[in-house]
């Protein structure tokens, strides 16, 4: 999961009792300088304290724990908003202090950089199974988290024999854009991802135009590092593998919902060979409002 850094300058110039800011007193020392960077990783904040002029530091979260280490690392226990607040103590006691306010966004256990799919294990309600109708797909899940949207597919198939994914987008849930199809209908398509997720080929389209059911009204995008691919497995004669399309970098995807249908096609594109979810089924609907 990528990590977002908020670079958080706090500064405290005014906090001890009698301490005035327009009046230099050589008797009554200035309270401590307060300066601190926020990483977060998912639910866990790494606190980089680079305060001034203090001997000890009490952290509160603002989830109803504390720490007294300088610098400390925090899990929150999940989606929400948070204001932590850094109390500093110089030597002579004087103190001060500086809050600031956090929003912990829904996260999720899919990792694409741990080298295994046992993370999907905990992705249980998100699943669409294969039907009658659904060619080489077993099984495809979804998760998502402030930054990305996690595709997992399961397929009777290799890499080397090149399947093309079309991944139809419809993401701002008006049925009056974007294209209609028979094949997956349940929405109007306005993205469409196509290409192989491997070997970095995947290509961003929009639609463009009023003709809902012209295909050629998808129009090519210059969208760079909009998807990541993680772990693949071969089992047999079935492949696995994980990926993740960024919400920031296509348009539409930091709503609350989106829907989700996946054709396959062979690599020359002379048949579709798998579809999910089911061929004629409508769209999978991943609900973001968590």
């Amino acid at each position: 999961m990528k990590k977002t850094n908020l670079i958080i300058l706090i500064v405290a110039l005014i906090a001890a009792v009698n301490f005035s800011s327009c009046k230099k007193d050589s008797s009554n020392p200035a309270a401590p300088f307060v300066f601190y960077d926020i990483s977060i990783d998912g639910a866990t904040a790494t606190f980089t304290n680079k305060s001034k002029g203090a001997v000890s530091y009490e952290w509160d979260f603002g989830d109803g724990t504390t720490s007294t280490e300088e610098s400390p690392t925090h899990t929150y226990p999940g989606k929400g908003k948070y204001v932590p607040t850094l109390y500093a103590t110089a030597s002579d006691g004087t103190k001060a202090e500086a809050s600031t306010v956090l929003h912990i966004s829904k996260t999720s256990a899919v990792k694409l950089d741990d080298k295994t799919l046992s993370d999907w294990d905990t992705v249980t309600h998100n699943v669409v199974l294969a039907g009658a109708n659904s060619g080489n797909f077993i099984k495809a899940k979804y998760d998502y988290d402030a930054n990305y949207i996690y595709l997992y597919f399961e397929q009777n198939t290799t890499k080397a024999d090149g399947n093309i994914y079309d991944v139809y987008l419809d993401a701002d849930n008006d049925i009056t854009t974007g294209l209609l199809t028979g094949d997956i209908p349940g929405g109007a398509y306005e993205i469409l991802l196509e290409g192989t997720v491997f070997d970095d080929w995947l290509d961003p389209y929009y639609f463009i135009g009023t003709d809902q059911q012209n295909f050629g009204n998808y129009q090519p995008q210059s969208i760079s590092e909009f998807f990541k691919l993680g772990t693949v497995v071969q089992d047999g004669s079935v492949q696995k593998f994980e990926w993740a399309i960024s919400r920031s970098k296509i348009r539409g995807l930091t709503g609350k919902a989106v829907r989700i249908g996946v054709q396959a096609a062979a690599n020359d594109w002379s048949a579709e060979i798998g579809f999910s979810p089911d061929l004629g089924s409508d769209s999978f609907l991943l609900d973001m409002s968590e």
